[in-house]
């Protein structure tokens, strides 16, 4: 049973970070970054 679960983890840990640097890749950390500035203007009431 706790062989199963190391072996899920370790799946979704590199799933994961598979996923990160696909982002990375395809420019996503400038998208996301935009997207909050634009959202903290707003609830501040600048934008």
């Amino acid at each position: 049973m706790s062989k199963n679960r190391n072996v899920i983890t370790i799946a979704l840990f590199v799933a994961s970070v598979a996923l990160i640097v696909a982002g990375v890749f395809m420019g996503e950390p400038d998208t996301v970054l935009g997207k909050a500035i634009n959202v903290c203007m707003e609830c501040i009431g600048i934008g």
